[in-house]
């Protein structure tokens, strides 16, 4: 593979970035929306189900 010296490499880096279609404002905002809302239901889902399985083991084991 052929060396290319840091000036040549930082042209190609340059290329590269100017051909990447960056999303916009309002795209960025409503994914981050979206992440955080679905971070939030996963959560209280795996809270739920925590919660329903110590009660279980509690139930079977008669710890309480």
């Amino acid at each position: 593979m052929a060396r290319t010296n840091p000036i040549q490499f930082l042209q190609q880096v340059r290329q590269e970035t100017a051909k990447v279609t960056w999303p916009s404002r309002n795209e960025v905002l409503i994914s981050t929306v979206m992440v955080l809302v679905l971070v939030i239901v996963a959560s209280l889902f795996f809270l739920l189900a925590d919660q329903v399985i110590s009660w279980l083991v509690g139930l079977m084991l008669s710890i309480r």
